[in-house]
């Protein structure tokens, strides 16, 4: 189908051209792009008919991804137009395809550039343990751990292997001798990624998601015997991440997943992008550095504390998501009523 194509490649290079960070494509509608959050229509176009849209999506996708889809009736694969590249899902809304393009920054980010503070350098130094970065579907995660593995590709010499779905940044083995590994193509299940990246010899693990129990209880194990580990969930905060990777587990493991979780953990990194003054996008973090308090915490199942210690634990480089929405607010970064509406608990005084 070669028109889909020249379609779709036209859409996804407007997108890019418009600094939009996604295309949608949804049945009865126009194609639809997101700039600094925002949802716009692309005016100059016509409304897609389900069939349209199915003849779009279809047009890029392989014959194994199209039996795949059909199957599970959800895929996501990385796509590629000239030298810009795409994570995209393919999904189905009432019996309709629909398509979801997120755009993948060409050039991998620099900590500087994504404005990432001082203590995320000195955890992405740390030989082992876990490092998570957490927040909502596009707060950037992906983004931040690039930013970490390219300063650990500069600063290191160590193996490096990835485990993604799509792979998204493509990374070049500068001191580091990296190796990414896609979902389907280059492993049948995270799950089984995971139970052999051992065997490979390597020093620094980044996992694209924790997903469940199994890959969960995988990355924790690879963090206890002596690798880095980089990860992400979708949780919202320090406290709300350690509850996700202890319920996950059964009633009668979940002692000893605390006594995992306080040994292994080196910190937590919680952001959300906001609407920046002027236009663009900022990221608020919340930050928790394992000290032993915390880790006394976690092991004595008192996580609703934990939030008290981060809130005083600014000398190790800690901040809450109200301090740092605070800082953002002082430097201008963002107004008072942007930052008012990510904080429901209390008020930004």
């Amino acid at each position: 189908m070669p028109e889909g194509v020249k379609h779709i490649d036209k859409w996804l290079k407007y997108a890019v051209s418009q600094g939009a960070s996604d295309l949608h494509l949804v049945a009865n509608n126009k194609p639809i792009i997101r700039i600094d959050g925002a949802l716009s229509p692309v005016e100059a176009e016509k409304v897609l008919a389900s069939k349209d849209v199915y003849n779009e999506v279809y047009a890029i996708l392989t014959k194994e991804q199209q039996e795949a889809f059909e199957q599970e009736k959800d895929l996501d694969f990385a796509y590629q137009v000239d030298t810009a590249r795409f994570r995209v899902n393919v999904h189905l809304e009432r019996g309709n395809v629909g398509m979801a393009a997120r755009a993948i920054p060409s050039q991998i980010p620099t900590m500087e550039e994504v404005m990432l503070p001082e203590i995320a350098y000195e955890l992405t130094r740390m030989p082992h343990g876990i490092i998570l970065v957490t927040g909502p579907t596009g707060s950037g995660k992906s983004t931040t751990l690039a930013a970490m593995l390219n300063l650990i590709n500069e600063e290191r010499n160590a193996h490096v292997i990835t485990l993604e779905d799509p792979i998204e940044f493509l990374f070049e083995s500068k001191n580091c001798l990296i190796e990414q590994r896609q979902l389907h193509s280059d492993m049948v299940t995270f799950d089984e990624g995971l139970k052999h990246v051992l065997r490979q010899d390597p020093d620094v693990i980044m996992v694209g998601e924790m997903r469940d129990l199994e890959s969960i209880a995988t990355t924790l194990t690879l963090a206890e015997t002596g690798h880095l580990v980089l990860a992400t969930l979708h949780t919202y905060s320090a406290s709300q991440t350690i509850d996700r990777l202890i319920d996950v587990f059964p009633p009668h493991q979940q002692t000893q997943i605390r006594l995992q979780v306080a040994l292994t953990l080196r910190g937590v990194l919680s952001q959300q992008l906001l609407p920046r003054t002027g236009g663009g996008r900022a990221a608020a973090r919340e930050i928790m550095i394992m000290n032993p308090a915390i880790a006394n915490l976690v092991r004595e199942n008192k996580v609703p504390q934990i939030k008290s210690v981060i809130q005083t634990g600014a000398a190790m480089g800690m901040t809450t998501l109200s301090q740092d929405l605070k800082r953002l607010i002082k430097e201008g970064l963002i107004t008072k009523e942007i930052a008012q509406t990510y904080v429901l608990e209390e008020s930004l005084k």
